[in-house]
């Protein structure tokens, strides 16, 4: 039988105690009992003469003036040498006022503790026939009253895969199902971060009445990303990590790890790097390493901005703001500065290297002390609104990202020869020449396409970012590719290539450290940072990204020209299973 606690029950009248009409009386007084013991119950600020917010009001600016008054005493009492102890009458005024006040504020905010503790000692009667606890109503008479939400439906059905074995641990999750203990602040509180985790997850479950098996708890280690990666996990998703290759690149063959749900994904890839690799392999070339961050600033004529705008873009300032900026970090070198005006605002593009890291704390720091300096010396009226002005630009498609760059700029290029075109692509050097014309950048045009002049660049970007630790949400500028096919060598031979501005990856911080990641850069040959030449291992990560979207357009293009693309899909990325027995 289940024991709950109850709320008393108002009291019997003598009416109770006889039978017939008097029976029917008590029926009828009952509910008026009920709701006079619910909106009248006596509160310690009911004994107030004024009302609550008043009072409150009074004693606060009764608390404030006497002490402000009695400083002012004091002061002008050392200043004329006059013993402390001697006092006036409006002095011990002001003093007894001061004690008196503060007891009452200090009594005030005790109020609230004083009486949860008398109203829980009021309920420690125990019922083991209910089965139902009545909220407690508000007393709308108190003017103290605060609108909260309501509190969650608790729902606790016995499919809950639940972790927590322990009266401690359940106490907890009470406590964050009742909001006393936030979420986020489990992990501070136990310093155990997979114990945060499973009471999180427990509490979850509760106030949704919605289960989480099959999002896996176990196996991974929750203090990697503390701080850093994720807050307030319940969980980790898996996700298949495939391989293709080996991927024949500037001399050197690479297993390229690819994290992915979608089928064909990975084999088309490998068809891809299989004809590269009979062919000869493929070459390529980093144009340009530097992140960018656009602070927006506003000043109070469009002349003043005019003003920061040539002393920025001017070649003679440029030495005194790198040395400010690079004070940022021993890898942050400024590398340049670009300015767009609208108006009295000013749009400052500051791009500098970063080293292995992707670099935007590091680059938004460079800016942040680059901005400072300015404000002190020659700008004091200058206003900065925001330390990114979208002028960047991040996790967004921008033509200035287009156009100028943003992180590593990759070419990358193969010669694929006649024989390898038929018997691996299944499909003629003239075929893929035309589709790409008509497809990557005539359809790409009619369509307003802004870098996104390629097959399924995006495709291959992500499925490595998420297998190496990259932000996934980067993949939107970082997708950025103009694919191009020539026919070579008198049209026998096909030569392919990809053109990517802003491939925006790092190979120290983020999640590149966490163990799956980091393990999948270690396939590459490229995990943290490189101790002979800061940034080249970046730079590497960059190139096989742009490797692989070579192999990427190759084999998908190749599928389409040869009519396949239907059937393959239909084939490895259709599910066989009975999707009704699935679900349930």
């Amino acid at each position: 039988m289940d024991v709950r606690r109850r709320s008393p029950r108002p009291p019997r009248t003598s009416a109770t105690t006889h039978g017939g009409n008097s029976h029917g009386q008590q029926m009828e007084q009952s509910p008026g009992v009920d709701q006079r013991s619910a909106s009248q119950s006596p509160k310690a600020s009911d004994a107030l003469p004024l009302p609550l917010y008043l009072t409150n009001a009074i004693f606060f600016t009764l608390f404030f003036s006497v002490a402000y008054y009695l400083l002012h005493r004091w002061r002008d009492k050392i200043r004329n040498s006059t013993p402390l102890h001697v006092v006036t009458l409006s002095e011990i005024a002001a003093i007894v006022s001061l004690i008196a006040s503060f007891i009452y504020l200090l009594g005030f905010f005790g109020i609230d503790f004083v009486q949860s503790f008398i109203l829980r000692a009021s309920h420690d009667a125990w019922d083991l026939e209910d089965d139902v606890v009545e909220p407690p109503q508000p007393n709308f008479h108190d003017h103290r009253l605060v609108t909260c939400p309501p509190a969650p439906r608790l729902i606790q059905p016995d499919s809950f895969d639940s972790a927590i074995s322990s009266a401690e641990d359940e106490e907890i999750v009470e406590s964050v199902i009742n909001r006393k203990l936030p979420s986020y602040s489990l992990e501070k509180k136990l310093g155990d971060c997979k114990r945060a985790a499973a009471i999180r997850r427990e509490a979850l479950q509760r106030m949704t009445g919605r289960s989480l098996q099959g999002l896996p708890l176990e196996g991974f280690d929750y203090e990697s990303i503390l701080g850093q990666c994720c807050e307030m996990p319940v969980g980790y998703v898996q996700i298949p990590v495939g391989i293709a290759g080996p991927l024949l690149l500037d001399g050197f063959e690479y297993s390229v790890p690819m994290a992915t749900t979608e089928g064909c994904l990975v084999a088309s890839a490998n068809r891809g790097c299989k004809a590269i690799y009979v062919s000869g392999g493929a070459t390529s070339m980093i144009l340009r390493d530097g992140m960018a961050r656009a602070p927006v600033v506003r000043f109070a004529s469009a002349r003043r901005a005019a003003e920061l705008k040539f002393f920025l873009e001017n070649p003679e300032n440029f030495d005194t703001l790198a040395v400010v900026f690079n004070k940022s970090s021993r890898f942050a070198r400024l590398q340049g500065i670009q300015c767009s005006i609208a108006g009295k605002n000013l749009y400052i593009r500051f791009t500098c290297s970063t080293g292995d890291a992707m670099g935007m704390n590091m680059v938004s720091k460079g800016v942040d002390n680059t901005l400072e300096f300015l404000r002190r010396n020659d700008f004091p009226d200058m206003d900065v609104i925001g330390i990114s002005g979208n002028f960047c630009s991040d996790k967004k498609a921008a033509a200035v990202n287009w156009i100028e760059g943003r992180g590593k700029s990759v070419v990358c290029e193969a010669i694929i020869r006649e024989e390898v075109v038929k018997n691996v692509l299944k499909t003629s050097v003239a075929a893929l020449v035309e589709l790409n014309m008509l497809k990557n950048l005539a359809g790409s045009a009619v369509a307003g396409a802004l870098g996104g002049f390629n097959a399924h660049a995006g495709n291959i970007v992500t499925a490595v970012f998420i297998a190496t630790g990259q932000d996934p949400a980067q993949n939107v500028e970082s997708s950025q590719c103009i694919t191009m096919m020539e026919a070579v060598n008198d049209g026998k031979d096909l030569h392919i290539s990809v053109s990517m501005p802003s491939i925006e990856v790092g190979t120290v911080g983020g999640g590149t450290q966490l163990a799956s990641q980091s393990a999948c850069l270690n396939l590459l040959g490229v995990k943290g940072a490189s101790k002979d030449l800061p940034g080249s291992n970046s730079r590497l990560l960059a190139s096989i990204v742009a490797g692989s979207v070579l192999a990427g357009e190759l084999s998908l293009m190749s599928a389409i020209a040869a009519g396949q693309l239907v059937s393959s899909h239909m084939k490895y990325n259709r599910s066989s299973k009975d999707v009704s027995k699935v679900s349930a």
